[in-house]
Protein backbone atom coordinates (compact mmCIF):
# COMPACT_ATOMS: atom_id res chain seq x y z
CA UNK A 1 0.00 0.00 0.00
CA UNK A 2 1.81 3.48 -0.76
CA UNK A 3 2.13 5.88 2.12
CA UNK A 4 0.97 9.24 2.18
CA UNK A 5 4.87 10.31 1.08
CA UNK A 6 5.11 8.19 -1.61
CA UNK A 7 1.15 9.61 -2.92
CA UNK A 8 3.25 13.40 -2.37
CA UNK A 9 5.94 12.15 -4.43
CA UNK A 10 3.69 10.83 -7.43
CA UNK A 11 1.96 14.16 -7.69
CA UNK A 12 5.27 16.18 -7.39
CA UNK A 13 6.72 13.57 -10.18
CA UNK A 14 3.57 13.60 -12.27
CA UNK A 15 3.46 17.03 -12.48
CA UNK A 16 7.59 17.21 -13.25
CA UNK A 17 6.21 14.58 -16.23
CA UNK A 18 3.77 16.92 -17.62
CA UNK A 19 6.76 18.69 -18.65
CA UNK A 20 8.15 15.74 -20.53
CA UNK A 21 5.15 14.95 -22.79
CA UNK A 22 4.73 17.64 -25.45
CA UNK A 23 2.65 15.11 -27.12
CA UNK A 24 -0.22 14.43 -24.44
CA UNK A 25 -2.92 15.22 -27.00
CA UNK A 26 -1.75 12.19 -29.04
CA UNK A 27 -1.86 10.24 -26.02
CA UNK A 28 -5.17 11.41 -24.85
CA UNK A 29 -6.49 10.45 -28.26
CA UNK A 30 -5.39 7.02 -28.36
CA UNK A 31 -8.08 4.45 -27.41
CA UNK A 32 -8.05 3.85 -23.72
CA UNK A 33 -6.29 0.40 -22.59
CA UNK A 34 -7.91 -2.66 -23.00
CA UNK A 35 -7.48 -3.40 -19.27
CA UNK A 36 -7.48 -1.15 -16.13
CA UNK A 37 -4.99 -3.16 -14.16
CA UNK A 38 -1.62 -3.73 -14.58
CA UNK A 39 1.52 -5.83 -12.53
CA UNK A 40 5.32 -5.13 -12.09
CA UNK A 41 7.56 -6.42 -10.14
CA UNK A 42 8.99 -5.78 -7.00
CA UNK A 43 12.75 -5.90 -7.23
CA UNK A 44 15.00 -4.37 -5.20
CA UNK A 45 17.62 -3.17 -6.98
CA UNK A 46 17.68 0.93 -8.05
CA UNK A 47 18.53 0.48 -11.39
CA UNK A 48 14.92 -0.39 -11.84
CA UNK A 49 13.81 2.69 -10.02
CA UNK A 50 11.93 3.64 -13.47
CA UNK A 51 9.36 1.05 -12.62
CA UNK A 52 8.35 2.68 -9.79
CA UNK A 53 8.35 6.24 -10.66
CA UNK A 54 6.23 5.17 -13.54
CA UNK A 55 3.41 4.55 -10.92
CA UNK A 56 1.96 8.15 -11.28
CA UNK A 57 2.43 7.80 -14.84
CA UNK A 58 0.95 4.43 -15.78
CA UNK A 59 -2.53 5.89 -13.60
CA UNK A 60 -2.45 8.71 -15.79
CA UNK A 61 -2.05 6.46 -18.96
CA UNK A 62 -5.68 4.64 -17.47
CA UNK A 63 -4.53 2.27 -15.35
CA UNK A 64 -6.46 2.55 -12.42
CA UNK A 65 -5.08 -0.85 -10.61
CA UNK A 66 -1.54 -0.27 -10.63
CA UNK A 67 0.89 -3.03 -8.53
CA UNK A 68 3.49 -4.43 -7.67
CA UNK A 69 3.94 -8.10 -7.05
CA UNK A 70 7.27 -10.20 -5.93
CA UNK A 71 9.35 -11.32 -2.97
CA UNK A 72 9.39 -7.94 -1.51
CA UNK A 73 11.86 -5.84 -0.29
CA UNK A 74 14.09 -8.46 1.66
CA UNK A 75 13.67 -10.56 -1.53
CA UNK A 76 14.77 -10.99 -4.97
CA UNK A 77 11.62 -10.17 -6.36
CA UNK A 78 10.81 -10.25 -9.72
CA UNK A 79 14.72 -9.87 -11.01
CA UNK A 80 16.70 -11.87 -13.54
CA UNK A 81 15.28 -15.85 -14.85
CA UNK A 82 13.04 -16.14 -11.71
CA UNK A 83 11.62 -13.08 -12.52
CA UNK A 84 11.19 -13.41 -16.08
CA UNK A 85 9.41 -16.82 -15.56
CA UNK A 86 7.30 -15.06 -13.22
CA UNK A 87 6.36 -13.07 -15.77
CA UNK A 88 6.08 -15.65 -18.09
CA UNK A 89 3.76 -17.79 -15.83
CA UNK A 90 1.32 -14.91 -15.68
CA UNK A 91 2.14 -13.27 -12.11
CA UNK A 92 3.25 -9.91 -14.04
CA UNK A 93 1.95 -7.76 -17.10
CA UNK A 94 5.54 -5.79 -17.79
CA UNK A 95 8.48 -4.24 -16.44
CA UNK A 96 12.39 -4.01 -16.64
CA UNK A 97 14.33 -6.54 -16.27
CA UNK A 98 18.10 -7.46 -16.57
CA UNK A 99 18.80 -8.28 -20.35
CA UNK A 100 21.71 -11.00 -20.10
CA UNK A 101 19.01 -12.91 -17.94
CA UNK A 102 16.24 -11.73 -20.33
CA UNK A 103 18.03 -13.26 -23.45
CA UNK A 104 18.76 -16.70 -20.80
CA UNK A 105 14.58 -16.80 -20.28
CA UNK A 106 14.36 -16.62 -24.05
CA UNK A 107 16.43 -19.26 -24.90
CA UNK A 108 14.19 -21.18 -22.59
CA UNK A 109 11.55 -20.40 -24.36
CA UNK A 110 9.55 -18.71 -21.93
CA UNK A 111 6.60 -16.97 -23.03
CA UNK A 112 8.04 -13.51 -22.62
CA UNK A 113 8.40 -9.94 -25.10
CA UNK A 114 11.18 -7.65 -24.83
CA UNK A 115 10.19 -3.80 -25.43
CA UNK A 116 12.69 -1.63 -25.52
CA UNK A 117 15.99 -1.05 -23.47
CA UNK A 118 15.71 1.57 -20.79
CA UNK A 119 19.36 2.18 -19.86
CA UNK A 120 23.10 1.03 -19.39
CA UNK A 121 25.14 1.01 -16.45
CA UNK A 122 24.29 -0.42 -13.20
CA UNK A 123 27.17 -3.55 -12.39
CA UNK A 124 30.39 -3.46 -10.87
CA UNK A 125 32.67 -5.83 -10.33
CA UNK A 126 34.33 -5.22 -6.95
CA UNK A 127 36.95 -7.09 -5.78
CA UNK A 128 40.07 -8.13 -3.18
CA UNK A 129 43.70 -6.85 -4.49
CA UNK A 130 43.88 -10.41 -5.65
CA UNK A 131 42.13 -9.29 -8.63
CA UNK A 132 43.22 -6.67 -10.65
CA UNK A 133 41.61 -7.31 -14.40
CA UNK A 134 38.46 -10.00 -15.24
CA UNK A 135 41.17 -12.62 -16.53
CA UNK A 136 42.45 -12.38 -12.51
CA UNK A 137 38.95 -14.85 -12.24
CA UNK A 138 40.32 -17.74 -13.14
CA UNK A 139 41.19 -19.96 -10.09
CA UNK A 140 39.56 -17.56 -7.80
CA UNK A 141 35.83 -17.56 -5.63
CA UNK A 142 32.95 -15.20 -6.23
CA UNK A 143 29.73 -14.62 -4.86
CA UNK A 144 27.14 -14.24 -6.11
CA UNK A 145 22.78 -14.00 -4.66
CA UNK A 146 22.10 -17.21 -6.75
CA UNK A 147 22.74 -19.78 -9.63
CA UNK A 148 20.77 -18.42 -12.28
CA UNK A 149 21.00 -14.42 -10.81
CA UNK A 150 21.71 -11.74 -12.83
CA UNK A 151 25.31 -11.22 -10.96
CA UNK A 152 26.26 -14.81 -12.22
CA UNK A 153 24.91 -14.68 -15.70
CA UNK A 154 26.35 -10.96 -16.52
CA UNK A 155 29.79 -12.21 -14.89
CA UNK A 156 30.12 -15.52 -16.92
CA UNK A 157 28.96 -12.98 -20.07
CA UNK A 158 32.13 -11.05 -18.87
CA UNK A 159 34.34 -14.20 -18.03
CA UNK A 160 33.44 -15.43 -21.79
CA UNK A 161 34.31 -12.20 -23.26
CA UNK A 162 37.79 -12.09 -22.28
CA UNK A 163 38.58 -16.23 -22.81
CA UNK A 164 37.72 -18.03 -19.41
CA UNK A 165 34.78 -20.66 -19.02
CA UNK A 166 32.69 -19.72 -16.47
CA UNK A 167 31.79 -23.01 -15.44
CA UNK A 168 35.26 -24.35 -14.85
CA UNK A 169 37.54 -21.00 -14.39
CA UNK A 170 35.58 -19.57 -11.60
CA UNK A 171 34.27 -20.99 -7.78
CA UNK A 172 30.49 -19.59 -7.63
CA UNK A 173 29.48 -18.99 -4.24
CA UNK A 174 25.75 -18.13 -3.25
CA UNK A 175 25.57 -16.50 0.57
CA UNK A 176 23.18 -14.34 1.28
CA UNK A 177 23.39 -10.14 -0.24
CA UNK A 178 25.18 -8.37 3.42
CA UNK A 179 27.17 -11.74 4.52
CA UNK A 180 28.51 -11.53 0.51
CA UNK A 181 29.62 -8.29 0.80
CA UNK A 182 31.38 -9.26 4.29
CA UNK A 183 33.19 -11.95 2.91
CA UNK A 184 34.45 -9.54 0.33
CA UNK A 185 35.54 -7.35 3.31
CA UNK A 186 37.29 -10.61 4.94
CA UNK A 187 38.73 -11.24 2.05
CA UNK A 188 36.94 -14.79 2.22
CA UNK A 189 35.85 -14.49 -1.43
CA UNK A 190 38.13 -12.92 -4.40
CA UNK A 191 35.44 -10.61 -5.89
CA UNK A 192 31.68 -9.93 -5.85
CA UNK A 193 29.71 -8.31 -8.81
CA UNK A 194 26.89 -5.62 -7.20
CA UNK A 195 24.24 -3.83 -8.54
CA UNK A 196 23.20 -0.61 -6.81
CA UNK A 197 23.15 0.34 -4.48
CA UNK A 198 25.69 -2.18 -3.40
CA UNK A 199 28.34 -0.97 -5.33
CA UNK A 200 27.99 2.95 -3.99
CA UNK A 201 28.02 0.92 -0.25
CA UNK A 202 31.20 -0.54 -0.65
CA UNK A 203 32.71 2.07 -1.81
CA UNK A 204 31.42 4.08 0.66
CA UNK A 205 32.98 1.22 3.11
CA UNK A 206 36.15 1.48 1.57
CA UNK A 207 35.85 -2.64 0.93
CA UNK A 208 37.41 -3.89 -2.53
CA UNK A 209 38.29 -1.92 -5.61
CA UNK A 210 36.38 -1.50 -8.71
CA UNK A 211 37.50 -3.65 -11.48
CA UNK A 212 34.70 -2.66 -14.05
CA UNK A 213 32.52 0.18 -13.93
CA UNK A 214 29.64 -1.04 -17.03
CA UNK A 215 28.48 2.74 -16.73
CA UNK A 216 31.89 3.63 -17.97
CA UNK A 217 34.08 0.62 -19.15
CA UNK A 218 33.77 -0.74 -22.86
CA UNK A 219 32.26 -3.35 -23.75
CA UNK A 220 29.64 -3.31 -20.91
CA UNK A 221 28.89 0.21 -21.45
CA UNK A 222 27.60 0.09 -25.17
CA UNK A 223 24.97 -1.90 -24.06
CA UNK A 224 21.88 -1.68 -22.21
CA UNK A 225 22.06 -3.51 -18.76
CA UNK A 226 17.87 -2.69 -18.35
CA UNK A 227 15.11 -3.67 -20.56
CA UNK A 228 11.50 -3.84 -20.50
CA UNK A 229 9.65 -6.77 -21.07
CA UNK A 230 6.21 -8.37 -21.00
CA UNK A 231 4.39 -11.25 -20.91
CA UNK A 232 3.65 -12.28 -24.65
CA UNK A 233 0.20 -12.86 -23.90
CA UNK A 234 -0.71 -9.15 -22.22
CA UNK A 235 1.39 -8.21 -25.22
CA UNK A 236 -0.70 -9.71 -27.46
CA UNK A 237 -3.93 -9.57 -26.28
CA UNK A 238 -3.60 -5.55 -24.72
CA UNK A 239 -1.21 -3.59 -27.36
CA UNK A 240 -3.30 -0.29 -26.35
CA UNK A 241 -2.07 -0.94 -22.65
CA UNK A 242 1.32 -2.70 -23.89
CA UNK A 243 2.08 1.09 -25.46
CA UNK A 244 1.05 3.22 -22.85
CA UNK A 245 2.79 0.86 -20.01
CA UNK A 246 5.95 1.22 -21.71
CA UNK A 247 5.01 5.28 -22.25
CA UNK A 248 5.23 5.70 -18.53
CA UNK A 249 8.47 3.64 -17.57
CA UNK A 250 10.51 5.42 -20.58
CA UNK A 251 9.15 8.86 -19.41
CA UNK A 252 9.90 7.64 -15.66
CA UNK A 253 13.32 7.34 -16.90
CA UNK A 254 13.49 10.41 -18.31
CA UNK A 255 12.36 11.58 -14.65
CA UNK A 256 15.12 9.81 -12.97
CA UNK A 257 17.69 11.69 -15.08
CA UNK A 258 16.20 14.92 -13.97
CA UNK A 259 15.17 14.42 -10.59
CA UNK A 260 17.35 11.75 -9.15
CA UNK A 261 17.01 12.55 -5.46
CA UNK A 262 12.81 12.81 -5.64
CA UNK A 263 13.47 9.47 -7.38
CA UNK A 264 15.37 7.88 -4.61
CA UNK A 265 13.05 8.82 -2.01
CA UNK A 266 10.08 7.15 -4.39
CA UNK A 267 12.19 3.96 -4.62
CA UNK A 268 13.02 3.81 -0.74
CA UNK A 269 8.84 4.61 -0.12
CA UNK A 270 8.51 0.79 -1.26
CA UNK A 271 10.14 -0.20 1.97
CA UNK A 272 13.87 -1.15 0.40
CA UNK A 273 16.46 -1.00 3.16
CA UNK A 274 19.46 1.03 2.10
CA UNK A 275 20.82 4.59 2.98
CA UNK A 276 19.15 7.39 1.14
CA UNK A 277 22.66 8.81 0.53
CA UNK A 278 23.44 5.60 -1.09
CA UNK A 279 20.37 5.19 -3.23
CA UNK A 280 20.68 9.08 -4.73
CA UNK A 281 24.43 8.50 -5.73
CA UNK A 282 23.22 5.09 -7.53
CA UNK A 283 20.82 7.66 -9.60
CA UNK A 284 23.01 9.94 -10.58
CA UNK A 285 25.66 7.27 -11.74
CA UNK A 286 23.16 5.02 -13.29
CA UNK A 287 22.47 7.29 -17.10
CA UNK A 288 18.89 7.48 -17.24
CA UNK A 289 17.09 9.66 -19.87
CA UNK A 290 19.57 8.15 -22.62
CA UNK A 291 17.03 5.12 -24.16
CA UNK A 292 17.35 6.45 -27.24
CA UNK A 293 21.01 6.86 -27.71
CA UNK A 294 21.71 2.76 -27.63
CA UNK A 295 20.19 -0.15 -29.73
CA UNK A 296 18.29 -2.75 -27.80
CA UNK A 297 18.95 -5.51 -31.02
CA UNK A 298 22.57 -5.23 -30.33
CA UNK A 299 22.67 -5.66 -26.50
CA UNK A 300 20.65 -9.03 -26.97
CA UNK A 301 22.90 -10.11 -29.77
CA UNK A 302 26.22 -9.23 -27.69
CA UNK A 303 24.64 -11.05 -24.79
CA UNK A 304 23.37 -14.23 -26.82
CA UNK A 305 27.01 -14.72 -28.30
CA UNK A 306 28.92 -14.08 -25.18
CA UNK A 307 26.16 -16.63 -23.12
CA UNK A 308 26.49 -19.13 -25.79
CA UNK A 309 30.09 -19.49 -25.68
CA UNK A 310 29.44 -19.32 -21.90
CA UNK A 311 27.35 -22.66 -22.68
CA UNK A 312 24.46 -21.38 -20.82
CA UNK A 313 22.30 -20.48 -23.73
CA UNK A 314 21.78 -23.20 -27.29
CA UNK A 315 19.86 -20.59 -29.32
CA UNK A 316 21.48 -18.27 -32.17
CA UNK A 317 21.32 -14.48 -31.01
CA UNK A 318 18.95 -14.14 -34.68
CA UNK A 319 16.23 -16.52 -32.55
CA UNK A 320 16.26 -15.21 -30.13
CA UNK A 321 15.74 -11.62 -31.49
CA UNK A 322 13.15 -13.15 -33.92
CA UNK A 323 11.00 -15.03 -31.08
CA UNK A 324 11.85 -12.50 -28.32
CA UNK A 325 11.04 -9.08 -29.41
CA UNK A 326 8.51 -6.75 -30.42
CA UNK A 327 9.98 -2.99 -31.50
CA UNK A 328 6.70 -1.90 -33.02
CA UNK A 329 6.03 -0.01 -29.52
CA UNK A 330 9.12 1.13 -29.27
CA UNK A 331 9.60 2.65 -32.86
CA UNK A 332 6.24 4.41 -32.52
CA UNK A 333 7.14 6.13 -29.08
CA UNK A 334 10.59 7.29 -30.90
CA UNK A 335 8.54 9.31 -33.07
CA UNK A 336 6.16 10.59 -30.62
CA UNK A 337 8.48 11.57 -26.76
CA UNK A 338 10.95 14.04 -27.87
CA UNK A 339 12.95 14.42 -24.90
Amino acid sequence: MPTRRSFLHGLTLASGASLLAPRLGRAASESPPETTTIRLSLTPSICLAPQYVAESLLRSEGFTDVRYTGAGPTGTGGGGVPGARQMGAGETDIGMNFAAPLVVALDARTPIVILAGVHVGCFELIATERVRTITDLKGKTVAVFSLESAQQIFLSAMATQVGLDPRKDITWVTPPAAEAKQMLADGKVDAFLGFPPDPQELRAKKIGHVVVNSATDRPWSQYFCCMVAANREFATRHPVATKRALRAILKADRICALEPARAARTFLDRGFQTREEWAIQAIKEIPYGRWREYNPEETLRFYALRLREAGMIKGSPQKILSEGTDWRFLTELKKELKV
